[in-house]
């Protein structure tokens, strides 16, 4: 900040909160840190609402309550809702000052997350236009000496824009939605060949139309690699594309084609290295990665895969609380099945990791019925080892379901905003 005095005053609905200038620059509430970098006044009015100069105060027309409450997270970490208040209202304040449903307390979240099962709606599109006119600022205030030059490029950059979300964004456009129709089609298509290639009927009929087979999937592996190098020519950061989780599943699943093409021709069509064979038909059951590209047109899996990224801590606590009932009745059943008695013990039970197998498909219910207990002390064990199994996998879920709602939310409201920013665009 290059003007005003060294004392800033907040004014938040009414109420005046006074910081040193110094403290705004790593303020926690990523607007009001926002004041530290503007070097004019006019800047300044792009963060909050009004300005006065003399006193160097920052008007903020948002709930002062709300505020209040935010600025007690500030100074002790913890956040709560207010009493009395909607508590989409108060998650609308968050966002207006830069904070995310993860700052608030695990209670609170919990509420929120019930709440916005119960009435979805769209957050502040106040904010997103201010956000869209802080982007298009410089735009605005350009000499009129650059004007030509600065259209055409803005044109390029329009087109690619859109190109990008075409490819993207599947219900951002109609061309959009057919384009990701036609690639759900041929994920489809490559995955019913996959799977019915193992088949003993189907590797009868390829002896007669391999080529016929062939072409199919080559026309599919065409598909997905001009889909990839075109998202990765319109992308805005080639980095950031490469980084991506899906766009490393998308050259995961494509690389096995050119993989095992390039070593049929080196290695021959009826070679008789079993290596390579044995490759080849490695390469070719990765092309199972294909039927995680349909993540980038259903919503559903794009919040399992965020829901899985956000609990990996539960996850984590999950594995460990199997792994220690493992460890635990794996050594019990051993001994009590077969170690007290090593003439007459059950056999299905000689050793520890043996016992874990049986340990594993007991907690989860599954029961395929190849080992049990039978010794009256090893079924007991039995019975603790199911219950055990039932409580300490229901532990965790609590969080996994809630984050899951929350990430399904988030993402809707992404697609939602996506949609309703472009029909603007196109009906003006």
């Amino acid at each position: 900040m290059k003007f005003g005095k060294s004392v800033c005053i907040l004014n938040v609905g009414g109420t005046k909160y006074t910081f040193p200038r110094d403290v705004i620059k790593d303020f926690p509430l990523r607007r009001v840190s926002r004041l530290h970098s503007c070097a004019s006044e006019k800047e300044v009015l792009e963060v909050c609402d009004d300005y006065d100069r003399e006193r160097n105060e920052f008007f903020f027309d948002r709930h002062s309550e709300a505020f209040g409450f935010i600025m007690l997270y500030v100074k002790y970490g913890k956040l709560r809702f207010v009493p009395q208040m909607c508590e989409l209202s108060f998650y609308n304040e968050m966002i207006y000052w830069g904070l995310e449903s993860s700052h608030l307390e695990f209670c609170c979240q919990r509420r929120l997350d019930d709440r916005m099962s119960d009435t979805y709606t769209y957050f502040s599109e106040e904010d997103t236009k201010a956000e869209d006119e802080a982007r298009g600022h410089d735009v605005l205030e350009r000499p009129a000496a650059a004007a030509a030059a600065a259209g055409a490029h803005r044109g390029s950059a329009k087109w690619l824009e859109r190109m990008r979300r075409t490819f993207e964004e599947p219900t951002s456009s109609v061309a959009a939605q057919i384009l990701a129709s036609v690639s759900v089609i041929f994920v489809i298509v490559s995955m019913v060949i996959l799977c019915a290639s193992t088949l003993p009927d189907w590797k009868t009929a390829e002896n007669k139309s391999v080529e016929e087979h062939r072409i199919i999937e080559a026309v599919c592996i065409g598909w997905f690699t001009a889909e990839c190098i075109v998202r990765f020519i319109v992308s805005k950061d080639k980095c950031e594309f490469v980084r991506r989780p899906l766009n490393i599943i998308d050259l995961l699943a494509i690389t096995p084609y050119y993989v095992s093409v390039l070593m049929t021709v080196l290695t021959g069509e009826n070679s008789q290295l079993q290596r390579a064979g044995v490759t080849l038909r490695v390469l070719r059951m990765m092309r199972i990665f294909w039927v995680i590209k349909l993540a980038r047109h259903f919503l559903g899996l794009q919040t399992l895969g965020l829901t899985l990224k956000r609990c990996y801590r539960e996850m984590v606590m999950l594995l460990v609380f199997i792994c220690v009932a493992m460890a635990i009745f794996g050594a019990l059943a051993q001994l009590l099945e077969h170690g007290l008695d090593l003439e007459m013990g059950n056999e299905d039970y000689a050793s520890i990791p043996a016992a874990c197998w049986w340990v594993i498909i007991s907690m989860t219910t599954v029961g395929y019925g190849d080992m049990y207990p039978i010794t009256m002390p090893g079924r007991v064990l039995g019975g603790l080892c199911v219950v055990s199994g039932i409580v300490l996998l229901a532990l965790p879920i609590t969080f996994i379901y809630h984050s899951f709602v929350q990430c399904y939310h988030e993402l809707k409201f992404r697609s939602a905003r996506c949609t309703r920013s472009l029909s603007a665009e196109f009906l003006n």
